[in-house]
């Protein structure tokens, strides 16, 4: 049976309303002292990176991460002198006064389960390898051969079971998509779906011995898989009446600004939606610096309760309609169609990439002759060309709210010249005698007049706006922001907007939220999709979040807001401002579109976060080889330390280079192994050989 002939749930199962949060309703299970689900916050944990066998370094790590805030703590156990350690570390824990929960990470072993189970309050096992093996072997299974390996299964797992329901102990069924078995791999595909069978297989098995302290994880390196195999789970569960909890991560997240977008972007995505109950950020970096990063996504979920006061006028809220939905399918991405827009010299929406937007206001504002502010702009495209990086501005906004902005405007456009093939610009105008003089030098228009003219007036101004921008056939951005009338007003208001467009006969539009949170501009945009589905029309979406100060922030909302919509296939354009640094704002950008997987601009790199098993350094190896290879645009390598997720994530990644043996290092392309037992001193120029080899290297700038 394929992942094709699966009959999915209904579009809306996997949440209780799309637009405003509702947490899914979950059981409380305990991990030790720590309540998971049901009334409690999102907990946040993390995974010691030390050798397990070596109590005192192990310690040592677990109290660092207690001291960051981390409430649970996952350590590896890969053989019994690990998981017998176990006992060791929690007992110089509890003599200093430390009691947090232990998890202890099993794969492959169930004997070390087993072992485990005496010492720590919570075991971690994988079903993609709890009992199978993988080999990535195609085999056919009849329903009679299927039910004998579920049989299998059963026998090697339910001593688990009933040893930790009789000890108190809690579990994590974690699903990997790098690490489902041949047999799931062959009915189901490497999909959502086989990844949800997977964990339902194992909690089967559980609830058949009365036990049920368990909580489910889905986890994947590519965001869209992962967000869509949690939904999946949801709407899964609600149709056999579970309602265990779930932990979330986007495994092998990697690096950096890298990691925690794509961290934030599959997390964040999902909280949204009211699912999820603990979570971990798995950057490749020192474990206590992803307990930060976890509090920064978690927080505007927390205390996780139900949005059921609007947050514009604390009156109660209602759904503004179960029947809608804003993508076909929750559960396999797709983008939604739009209409194709022509900005000065870019193409958006259809079938176009996603493109970038920037305000560079107070940036430019330094500069005070046109031509300087001219050559800054100029300093930005060229940089780009020198580093090789696609990092460009391609619609810059501009405000024209006085003349001396207008004449700087149009000063500017002269001293660009034929630059304009690389710029377009998009007017934002608050006069409306400057609007006349100025849409001839804008390739994009917005009009906002200003609020204290009478509504007639304003009406008036804006039929004639559109009328000359109909005559010039230039696009008009219509944008809603915040309001005080409804949580979902925005939406409301950008369809009135819609609606007087088309009654004057003019539909060359770009409609556009501009909104604080991530929250606020996600339930938006979805209604606003939705209706726009029922109806029929097909205008391209612009994403725009307000600045934030903070820093963590500043990454954190955008990947939430835009990789959540980006993941469901909604927008075409985005901006955000930090301002200040224009350089910094593009990055941010175009690292959001990469980790949403909607536009690729570098080299893609998944990389574990290390643990106990890793044969080498990751930290250095991955920063090491990113200098080497971090030109290549489209290629994707992941770096594993050890064999655990290395094969299956291989599937996902162009190249592969994962810990074989101590010192020893195999080189992957795609998911098979093509060179094994590398001494570690020469396997980065053997990778690039590799890939070389396959005609994907290009020599850097």
């Amino acid at each position: 049976m394929s992942s094709a002939n699966l009959t999915l749930p209904k579009a809306a199962a996997y949440v209780p309303d799309l637009f405003l949060r509702r947490r899914r309703k979950t059981r409380e299970v305990m991990i030790g002292h720590v309540g998971v689900g049901g009334d409690n916050p999102i907990r946040v944990q993390s995974m010691t990176t030390t050798p397990t066998t070596d109590v005192d370094a192990t310690v040592k790590q677990t109290l660092k991460l207690v001291e960051y805030g981390c409430e649970i703590v996952r350590i590896t156990a890969p053989k019994l002198a690990d998981a017998r350690a176990l006992g060791e570390i929690k007992k110089k824990l509890l003599a200093q006064g430390v009691h947090v929960p232990l998890v202890a990470d099993i794969h492959f072993n169930p004997e070390c389960a087993m072992e485990a189970a005496n010492h720590v309050e919570k075991v971690r096992v994988n079903p993609g390898n709890y009992a199978d093996a993988k080999a990535f072997k195609t085999k056919e299974y009849s329903d009679d051969q299927y039910s004998a390996e579920l049989a299998r299964i059963e026998e090697r797992f339910t001593p688990l079971v009933l040893k930790c329901r009789d000890l108190g102990r809690a579990m994590r069924l974690g699903c990997n998509h790098g690490s489902l078995s041949d047999r799931i791999m062959n009915r189901y595909g490497d999909t959502p779906e086989g990844m949800v069978e997977a964990a339902l297989e194992f909690v089967r098995i559980c609830q058949k011995n009365n036990y049920h302290a368990l909580v489910l994880s889905m986890k994947a390196s590519n965001p869209k898989v992962m967000i869509a195999a949690y939904r999946l789970l949801a709407a899964r569960m609600d149709e056999e009446g579970m309602d265990y909890p779930f932990h979330l991560g986007v495994t092998e997240a990697g690096y950096g600004e890298d990691g925690r977008i794509k961290s934030a972007i599959g997390i964040g995505s999902l909280l949204n939606d009211g699912i999820g109950d603990t979570i971990r950020v798995s950057l490749t970096e020192d474990p206590e610096f992803e307990v930060p990063v976890a509090f920064e996504i978690a927080k505007p979920y927390q205390p996780n309760v139900c949005l059921t006061k609007d947050p514009t006028t604390a009156k109660p809220v209602e759904s503004p309609g179960s029947g809608l939905s804003h993508v076909d399918n929750f559960y396999h991405y797709a983008r939604r169609p739009t209409k194709e827009l022509q900005i000065g010299p870019f193409k958006m929406g259809g079938e176009n990439i996603v493109r970038v937007f920037n305000d560079f206001s107070s940036w430019l504002a330094k500069e005070t002759e046109p031509k300087a502010k001219a050559l800054k702009l100029l300093d930005l495209l060229e940089d780009a060309l020198k580093t090789g990086k696609d990092l460009v501005p391609e619609i810059i906004e501009w405000k024209v709210s006085n003349r001396q902005e207008l004449e700087a405007l149009q000063a500017c456009r002269r001293a660009l010249g034929g630059e304009t093939s690389r710029l377009a610009f998009l007017g934002r105008f608050t006069d409306f005698a400057l609007l006349k003089e100025g849409l001839a030098s804008v390739h994009l228009a917005l009009y906002i007049g200003p609020r204290d003219i009478a509504p007639e007036e304003r009406s008036r101004q804006f039929r004639e706006f559109i009328g000359m921008a109909k005559a010039a056939n230039i696009p008009v951005l219509l944008e809603s922001g915040p309001c005080h009338h409804g949580w979902l007003e925005p939406a409301t208001n950008l369809l009135k907007g819609v609606a007087a467009c088309e009654k004057e006969g003019y539909t060359n539009l770009l409609l556009s939220f501009n909104l604080p949170t991530a929250e606020h501009l996600i339930a938006n945009a979805r209604l606003a999709v939705a209706r726009m589905r029922v109806t029929g029309q097909a205008y391209p979406l612009h994403l725009r979040l307000s600045g934030n100060a903070d820093i963590e922030a500043q990454r954190i909302n955008p990947s939430i807001a835009f990789g959540s919509l980006l993941c469901d296939g909604i927008g075409d354009s985005v901006q955000t401002g930090i301002g200040e640094n224009p350089k910094a704002d593009l990055e941010l950008i175009y690292n959001v579109l990469q980790g949403a997987g909607v536009r690729i601009t570098k080299t893609e790199f998944v990389s574990c976060p290390s643990c106990g098993r890793t044969l080498f350094d990751l930290q250095s190896t991955t920063e090491r080889i990113k200098s080497k290879t971090g030109h290549l645009k489209g290629v994707k390598i992941a770096i594993m330390g050890c064999i655990v997720n290395g094969p299956g994530e291989m599937a996902d990644a162009d190249f592969g280079y994962v810990g074989g043996a101590p010192g020893k290092i195999n080189l992957y392309v795609g998911k098979n192994c093509v060179e094994k037992g590398i001494d570690f001193d020469s396997a980065d120029e053997r990778l690039i050989g590799l890939i070389k080899s396959h005609n994907k290297w290009v020599d850097p700038k």
